[in-house]
């Protein structure tokens, strides 16, 4: 009798789900409560699509997409669970996924963002280092920028160290930082035991939605792109976007007009690791305004590549909580940007510092001299770094690669830093130096951004 019956719950729960299965075609409607919104961007990552003057679209639907996502437009506010976004359904049995828009209170040309590189927490150790260092400068940074300010985040990949129990403890960070942020995916966010590249993002999934996505916020189009290709052996992985991402993005772009703000978030570095990058350049010809958010690296660099700008960030971590700095020096900490219509500034905050720290400065003694090191950590080309001994002007100093001298203090050698000694101090071209007198007194450097803004380090000799 018992079989029987669980065999005709089964045949009656067969027959259930299989009424259960959603049309090919779905529909909705994006409202902002009163009426529809007209021309938001609807996409299963496969097909992008608009709603029409009353705010209904219709999207045929990929065999693979698991999930519907809004690229939330201008003007309106991020759709957020404790602060960590939502912009997305999940596809499940229904046929029809409304959205609901909140207009923002102010005009969203002027805006801030932060992105987060490379939190990759391991355990609870590092999850408590997070929360007691990183999570309350973030929260000084916004308290300082004012009640009306718009300000999200972007946590441009390795949000946990393999270790994916630790995602609702990054939530907490999320939530107690106070903005919406937004996640891209990083090789330490991957399932590494459930086959290949198509089931590597199974829990990322489950946690933050799609990993590839756009939005949008004032005059900038944000752009979210996973760029790790797991290659199906435990830890194996490569640089390397999609073809599906690259069609969708060709699809996402038309709805972006040529001289709008770019900004392109991913995990692993576009100018020097990803495989088939020349296919990212290539599609994003004709824009002129783009900028490349990535991390992964664990040191600070900015490259500029075909008029694109890539930030590849020092990270949340620094060398993986073992210290104060990156494995080149760059303190602990994030990337802060400003939004003014499509114009961009930007700096880097360094953890537990005011945003006037943008140089660390070394005096060695050498045999019958003495040197100044100046670790310029978010240089680039437009650039000006100049020193003074005993006030007394002496021009730029000279670019050089080498290490920086605290990075070799802490992490040169096998068995530094203690916990984590795979940590090693990394050379980088973000060095100045000159060679100067033994009787010189004071080092003084002055280092210009490329907005104008100046940073002054005076250091005993």
């Amino acid at each position: 009798m018992g079989l029987i019956t669980g065999g005709a719950f089964i045949s009656l729960q067969a027959n259930a789900f299989s009424k259960l299965e959603r049309n090919k075609t779905i529909t909705g409607t994006v409202t902002d409560g009163k009426r529809g919104v007209a021309n938001v961007v609807i996409s299963d990552g496969y097909t992008v699509v608009l709603t029409d003057a009353k705010g209904k679209y219709a999207i045929t639907t990929d065999d693979q997409a698991t999930n519907i996502f809004m690229s939330t437009p201008a003007g309106y506010e991020f759709k957020t669970d404790y602060n960590v976004t939502r912009q997305y359904e999940a596809l499940g049995s229904r046929n029809q996924y409304d959205f609901k828009l909140k207009a923002l209170k102010r005009n969203d040309d002027k805006h801030n963002f932060i992105i987060w590189a490379d939190p990759q927490v391991k355990n609870k150790k590092d999850v408590k280092q997070m929360m007691d260092t990183a999570v309350p400068d973030v929260q000084q940074l916004v308290k300082s920028m004012g009640a009306d300010a718009l300000i999200h985040g972007i946590c441009v990949g390795d949000i946990v160290w393999d270790n994916h129990a630790l995602f609702p403890d990054y939530n907490q960070a999320v939530a107690e930082m106070g903005i919406p942020f937004f996640q891209a995916l990083g090789n330490h966010d991957m399932d590494y035991r459930m086959g290949g590249d198509e089931t590597s993002d199974k829990t990322f999934k489950e946690v933050y939605g799609p990993t590839y996505y756009s939005f949008n916020r004032g005059k900038a189009h944000y752009v979210v792109l996973d760029d790790v290709r797991y290659l199906g052996t435990e830890r194996e992985y490569d640089g390397y976007i999609s073809e599906n991402q690259l069609s969708w993005l060709a699809k996402d772009l038309q709805y972006v007009a040529k001289d709008q703000l770019l900004i392109i978030n991913l995990h692993i570095p576009v100018h020097s690791a990803v495989k088939n990058n020349a296919d990212l350049y290539t599609l994003l010809e004709g824009y002129k305004n783009v900028h490349i958010m990535s991390g992964h690296t664990h040191y600070n660099l900015n490259k500029i590549t075909n008029n694109i700008y890539e930030h590849n960030h020092g990270t949340v971590c620094g060398a993986w909580w073992t210290g104060p700095i990156c494995e080149d020096g760059t303190p602990r900490g994030y990337g802060v940007y400003q939004v003014d219509g499509t114009e961009l500034k930007w700096y880097y905050k360094s953890t537990g510092f005011d945003k006037t720290k943008q140089v660390n400065v070394y005096v060695e003694t050498l045999n019958n001299q003495k040197r100044v090191i100046a670790n310029v950590w978010n240089w680039d080309p437009e650039w000006k770094v100049e020193y003074f001994l005993d006030d007394k002007a002496m021009g730029a100093l000279e670019q050089t690669k080498g290490y920086d001298p605290l990075a070799v203090q802490l992490y040169k050698g096998d068995k530094l830093p203690v916990t984590r000694s795979f940590a090693e101090p990394k050379k980088m071209d973000h060095l100045f130096m000159a060679h100067f007198n033994p009787e010189v007194k004071s080092v003084k450097v002055i280092a210009t951004d490329r907005f104008g803004e100046k940073y002054t380090t005076i250091v005993n000799a």
